[in-house]
C-alpha cells in the first residue's frame, strides 16, 4: 500500500506540474516588447472589460480613423499582449484593434466572445475578425455558427497561419478572407492551411510570408515543434502587417 500511496503521490504532483501553466496563466500586461517603430511609440493600448478582460488599440491622437473594427483571437495557449505590437501598427494607419483574454488562453472555451466586443466597439462601423492559429479557427468557426443562424457580422476574416476546422464551412459567405502561411512554419501543416482555402469563399487570398515561421506572427517567443526561420522576426513583421494592410484597404 506504501508503494500505492507512492505512486499516487508522484502522479498527483506530475499531474499539477502539467496542469499548473495551463491553468493559472501570467499577468495581462500591456506595452511589453510591443513597439515597432517610431510612429508606434504615439499608441496608447487600454485595458477594458467587454465580457472579460479586452486589449483595445485605437489610433493615436492626429490619426484619421477608419470605420472599421477588428476582433483579433490569439493563439492557443498564447497571451493576448503578444499581438499588440500587430494592432500598434494597425492604428497608426487608423484602425482600432480589440484582443480579447480567454479562459486559460484558449479561444474554444468561448468562440463567440466576438458578439459581445462587436456590440461593445463596432456600432457605425465594419468589422474583421482576426486570429493566429488555434485563434484564427476559433473566429472562422465563430463566424459559420453565425452565417448558419442567418447572421454575417463581420466584412472580413484574415488567418494567420491558419485555417476553419471541419464543418466550419463560409463557402457561402459575402466575405473576403486573407489567409497568411509562414513559409518555414512547423506547426501549422502547410497542406491543411492550403487546403483549408475550400471551406473560404471565393476570391480569398492565400499568402506566404517568406522566410517566416509559425510564433512570427505573435512576440511570445520560440515554440516547439517550429520551423527554423530564414529572415530576421523585423522583416517577417513588416510582411505581415503589409499584407494585412493591403487586405484592409480594399476589404472596407
Amino acid at each position: 500500500m506504501r508503494w500505492v500511496g507512492l505512486l499516487l503521490v508522484v502522479g498527483l504532483a506530475f499531474g499539477v506540474g502539467w496542469a499548473w501553466p495551463i491553468l493559472v496563466r501570467p499577468p495581462l500586461v500591456l506595452g511589453q516588447d510591443a513597439i515597432t517603430d517610431a510612429a508606434t511609440v504615439a499608441v496608447t493600448p487600454t485595458l477594458e472589460d467587454a465580457s472579460g478582460p479586452v486589449i483595445v488599440v485605437r489610433p493615436p491622437a492626429g490619426t484619421p480613423s477608419r470605420d472599421v473594427l477588428i476582433v483579433f483571437y490569439p493563439g492557443g495557449l498564447v497571451r493576448p499582449q503578444a499581438y499588440e505590437w500587430q494592432a500598434r501598427v494597425l492604428a497608426t494607419h487608423g484602425y482600432t484593434t480589440v484582443i480579447p483574454e480567454f479562459a486559460f488562453d484558449l479561444a474554444v472555451t468561448n468562440s463567440g466572445r466576438a458578439t459581445a466586443l462587436i456590440e461593445r466597439y463596432g456600432a457605425g462601423q465594419q468589422v474583421v475578425l482576426a486570429g493566429h492559429s488555434l485563434g484564427g479557427a476559433m473566429a472562422a468557426q465563430y463566424l459559420a455558427d453565425e452565417l448558419r443562424s442567418g447572421r454575417q457580422p463581420a466584412a472580413g476574416l484574415i488567418l494567420e497561419a491558419s485555417y476553419p476546422p471541419d464543418g466550419a464551412d463560409l463557402t457561402g459567405a459575402s466575405l473576403r478572407t486573407l489567409s497568411l502561411r509562414a513559409e518555414h512554419d512547423g506547426v501549422a501543416d502547410a497542406a491543411k492551411v492550403t487546403a483549408g482555402m475550400a471551406l473560404l469563399p471565393s476570391g480569398s487570398r492565400e499568402v506566404v510570408v517568406p522566410g517566416a515561421v509559425h510564433s512570427f506572427f505573435g512576440r511570445y517567443g520560440p515554440q516547439s515543434g517550429d520551423g527554423v526561420p530564414t529572415v530576421s522576426r523585423a522583416d517577417a513583421e513588416v510582411a505581415i502587417t503589409g499584407s494585412v494592410l493591403e487586405f484592409l484597404a480594399v476589404t472596407a
